[in-house]
């Protein structure tokens, strides 16, 4: 059975399976429907839009079968994602959209195949702490599914899938959810990841920030789009929660409980990473995730990180992140290979990065100023 069809039926499915149980215990508390997220524009829903990530994620990773007309598959698929945000797609079995997002990246395969000079062109490297079999590295297509319902994703991504069809085979798919969250700063929040800690403080939040290191401002076919690095992370959750609370924060160099760095200050606070006790010692340990990660120490751009916990295969984290180049993920990880106490940790099942494709519209379709339909 194709994965596309794999999906729908599994959809359908899961639908069945909460229409069964529902009555178990009735929901009377009235829910506000959640806003859609416009999907067309100068760039792609799901990366800044919304403003705080949805609670489910679907990832589906796909490799495109030789001799496909990739402009005419990107721009099909396009309209399959305002179709179904829209409510309009039959596919959606009648539910609604709410805030429903798909963000569509090519790989570097593809990306090479108009112009080896390009960002996106380059894949990533392997690295140490990885155990990743040869189908869940690398791909040809990205399709990032988020919704606050946690049914949306699955019945989005096989009605994707069905408009692909046999041009594409899938390589590997991944889920996850957002637990709860700390306010940063404003309007802004940042979810906990698996071992208690916030994640995805740090990043460029502002639109002056998003300019200078989100977003690709050229050259012109691929300007308003952005690099995404996936890494899905099987954690040791036992070894970890075994560790004193006082251990624990110096991995991270972050109090577990509210977020602000070790060096004092609030959570939105840059780590003073010279800060010292009286006897001379660091308050953010050397080997601290904060300060080996730190763009500043690096001597690289911010990157926008969108992570999701996943429960299967293993208990552990699906890292996304966004960057005008590529060089902001590669040399951070490289930096963090040489001490950074969170590693041991982590071990990384999973492995891609995608050229996130412009934003498109009425008359300009997804892909087109990269690929000829």
């Amino acid at each position: 059975m194709e994965p596309s069809r794999r999906a729908f039926f599994g959809a359908t499915a899961t639908i069945l399976a909460a229409g069964l149980t529902s009555g178990c215990a009735p929901d009377t508390a009235k829910r506000e429907a959640p806003a859609s997220v416009p999907p067309t524009g100068r760039f792609q829903a799901g990366v800044t839009t919304p403003h705080s990530a949805q609670a489910n994620l679907l990832v589906v990773v796909v490799d495109v079968v030789n001799g496909t007309a990739i402009g005419s598959l990107l721009a099909e698929l396009g309209e399959t994602v305002r179709a179904l945000t829209a409510g309009t797609d039959a596919r959606l079995l009648g539910l609604p959209p709410g805030d429903l997002t798909v963000t569509i990246g090519v790989g570097p395969q593809l990306v090479r195949a108009v112009d080896p000079s390009l960002p996106g062109a380059l894949d990533l490297q392997p690295f140490s702490h990885e155990r990743i079999a040869p189908q869940a590295r690398g791909g040809d297509l990205l399709l990032q599914i988020c919704a606050n319902d946690a049914m949306i994703p699955t019945i989005a991504a096989a009605a994707l899938l069905r408009q692909a069809g046999d041009r594409v085979r899938e390589r590997w798919r991944q889920s996850g959810h957002r637990g709860s969250t700390v306010p940063v700063e404003g309007s802004r929040t940042a979810p906990r990841n698996p071992f208690g800690f916030t994640d995805g403080v740090v990043g460029p939040h502002t639109a002056a920030q998003q300019g200078r290191d989100l977003w690709l401002p050229g050259p012109v076919p691929v300007a308003g789009g952005t690099i995404a690095v996936l890494r899905r992370m099987e954690l040791d959750l036992p070894r970890f929660a075994a560790l004193p609370v006082t251990e624990q924060e110096a991995v991270f160099g972050r109090h577990r409980g509210t977020g602000e760095p070790l060096s004092g200050g609030t959570i939105a606070s840059d780590p003073d990473l010279g800060a010292k006790t009286p006897d001379g010692r660091y308050l953010i340990p050397v080997g601290s995730h904060v300060r080996r990660a730190h763009s500043a120490v690096v001597g690289v751009s911010l990157m926008l990180r969108r992570s999701y916990s996943i429960d299967e295969p293993a208990p552990g984290l699906l890292f996304i992140s966004f960057q005008n180049d590529v060089k902001t993920f590669t040399n951070t990880l490289t930096h963090m290979e040489n001490g950074d106490a969170l590693l041991p940790f982590t071990t990384t099942t999973a492995s891609a990065t995608f050229l996130v494709l412009p934003g498109f519209d009425d008359t300009h379709p997804l892909g087109a100023t990269l690929f000829a339909r």
